[in-house]
C-alpha cells in the first residue's frame, strides 16, 4: 500500500478514519485532512477510478492486517505480533519499562514491532530516532534478533524483532564423550604389565 507522499494521483475517493465517505477530493485536500487528524493517507484501492484512499493510522492498519493473516492460518503455529510505541524523546524510566515488556514478549515467542512516532518539531530531528533505535537494539541483544532493517514510514520509524534462537548446548556433552573415548584409546594402547607372582618361601620345620 502506498501512503502519504507515495500517492501520485490528482484525485482520490476519500474515506474518513471512522468509515465516513467524504467523496472525491484532490490529493492536496486529502493530505491536508489526514494531517489535521494526525494520521496517514493510505491508498487501499489503487485500481479504482479514482483510487480509493482512507485516513488511517498506518501502523495500526498493518497490525490489523497481520492479525487477520494469523487468524486465517489457525493451523500454523506461531507467536503473536506485539507493538510498542514511543516518542523519540522518551524518558529513561519509561524506556526501560517498555524494554522489559518487549523482553517478556520475546521470551513468550512473540514478535515485537517498535514504532517511534515523530510529531511537530520532532520531524526535524529524525537523528534522535536513529539513536533510540540503536539503543533498543543494544538492550535486546540477548533477547531478540532484528528482522530486516529499521525503515521510515511517514512520520514513523519502525523496526521489528523476532525471538532469538536458542542454541542447544551440545558442546560440553560432546567434549565429555571425546574425553571418555580418548581415555579408552590410551588404555588400549598402553602395553599390559605382566604380573609376576612372588615365590613363597617355604620355611623348614625346626
Amino acid at each position: 500500500m502506498r501512503i502519504n507522499y507515495q500517492i501520485r494521483v490528482p484525485q482520490v475517493r476519500l474515506i474518513d478514519h471512522d468509515g465516513t465517505q467524504l467523496g472525491v477530493k484532490t490529493l492536496q485536500e486529502a493530505m491536508a485532512l489526514s494531517q489535521e487528524r494526525g494520521m496517514d493517507l493510505v491508498e487501499i484501492a489503487p485500481t479504482a477510478t479514482p483510487p480509493v484512499c482512507k485516513i488511517a493510522d498506518y501502523s495500526k492498519l498493518l497490525y490489523e492486517q497481520d492479525k487477520k493473516a494469523r487468524d486465517s492460518k489457525k493451523k500454523q503455529k506461531g507467536g503473536h505480533l506485539k507493538e510498542i510505541r514511543m516518542r523519540p524523546n522518551i524518558g529513561e524510566h519509561d524506556l526501560m519499562v517498555k524494554m522489559n515488556h518487549a523482553k517478556e514478549f520475546l521470551e513468550k515467542n512473540d514478535k515485537v514491532r517498535f514504532t517511534i512516532m515523530f510529531k511537530g518539531r520532532e520531524n526535524t530531528h529524525k537523528d534522535l530516532g536513529d539513536v533510540l533505535a540503536k539503543r533498543i537494539r543494544s538492550i535486546l541483544t540477548d533477547s531478540g534478533e532484528l528482522e530486516g532493517r529499521p525503515f521510515q514510514m511517514g512520520n514513523r520509524l519502525m523496526m521489528s524483532f523476532i525471538p532469538k534462537k536458542v542454541q542447544l548446548q551440545a558442546k560440553p556433552a560432546k567434549k565429555a564423550e571425546n574425553t571418555a573415548e580418548k581415555k579408552a584409546e590410551e588404555k588400549a594402547n598402553t602395553p599390559a604389565v605382566e604380573k609376576t607372582e612372588t615365590p613363597k618361601i617355604q620355611q623348614k620345620p625346626q
